[in-house]
């Protein structure tokens, strides 16, 4: 990395999610038990979807790596978030923002392709079903999660790396309250556009791409719902998709929000906030929501917890 940053700076200074010392003790609390719920809530359907012989299916293998990242982007920043409100010093160390910022790009865009993978496994299932175990076969599936993880690894060390290569201009606020790549980029002297380009390249082509294989994936599924003459099939068929098409919206609904916003009324006051609930809600959302409307999450867990208590 650039010798000018290691010498000149050592570490970040975060402006932090508020600047009012009496909502520091309720935040620690709030946020706490969001990440705790989360920690639970995503082991408990990675532990589920791995030992559960009935849901060693490619829907719950996706929902197994779904749970991982969620861990992980959450990882990245909650415990972080935490500490620093515990001891009411808001620093991050140089390299610790970089690992940060790589781990939680990381993660961040492997949810996305991740949740792009079911929207297609849902349209293999429906639409269909008779070529289902050939096109999503466990080695098709574990490719596929290969690949994301790899494209997915090269971005954000690409990305990573390119920043933390360049100087920065002696201010060391980040107005965030953790590592983000535009706040960072804010505080660069030289090829500031070079790296804002970098970004906006990757992060069109990871949203556009995963948009638009979940809104095709799920055309083609309400096309083939609509024609089925069953009501039952219908609503069936509706039902698979129903836990996966809430967790699509509101996490795809969030991060539009944030990038499509005018830049004249763009503030990172208003990335805070949604920031705060990708990184810390979402992950706390997404087990809850497949184990309250997802049958056969719910008959795994009775059927552990029963195994547990005998």
């Amino acid at each position: 990395m650039d010798k000018h940053n290691l010498t000149a700076l050592n570490e970040f200074i975060l402006t932090g999610i508020t600047d009012h010392p009496e909502l520091q003790a309720p935040l620690f609390e709030l946020f706490l038990i969001i990440y705790m719920i989360s920690v639970v809530g995503n082991l408990g359907i990675i532990i589920l979807t791995k030992m559960d012989s009935r849901l060693q299916t490619p829907m719950y293998f996706f929902l197994r790596h779904l749970a991982i990242t969620d861990l992980g982007y959450s990882t990245a920043v909650g415990p972080k978030v935490l500490v620093n409100i515990a001891a009411g010093k808001n620093t991050i160390s140089y390299y610790f923002c970089a690992i940060q910022l790589a781990f939680f790009l990381l993660f961040i865009n492997g949810e996305l392709f991740i949740l792009s993978a079911m929207s297609y496994d849902r349209y293999v299932a429906i639409c269909n079903p008779l070529l289902y175990t050939v096109t999503m076969s466990q080695r098709m599936c574990g490719v596929l999660v290969a690949i994301l993880y790899l494209y997915c690894t090269f971005a954000s060390l690409f990305t990573t790396i390119k920043i933390f290569n360049l100087s920065f201009c002696g201010c060391n606020v980040i107005s965030h309250f953790y590592c983000d790549c535009l706040p960072l980029v804010s505080l660069l002297c030289s090829n500031r556009q070079e790296i804002e380009l970098i970004i906006l390249i990757f992060a069109s082509i990871d949203l556009i791409t995963s948009i638009l294989i979940v809104i095709l994936s799920y055309l083609l599924v309400s096309v083939t719902i609509l024609r089925m003459n069953s009501a039952e099939g219908r609503h069936k068929a509706f039902s698979t998709c129903g836990s996966h098409l809430m967790v699509v919206v509101v996490f795809y609904g969030t991060l539009i929000f944030m990038y499509m916003q005018p830049k004249s009324s763009h503030s990172f006051d208003t990335d805070k906030v949604a920031s705060i609930f990708y990184t810390l809600v979402i992950p706390m959302l997404n087990p809850l929501i497949y184990s309250l409307r997802n049958k056969d999450v719910k008959y795994a867990l009775h059927r552990t917890c029963k195994k547990i208590c005998n």
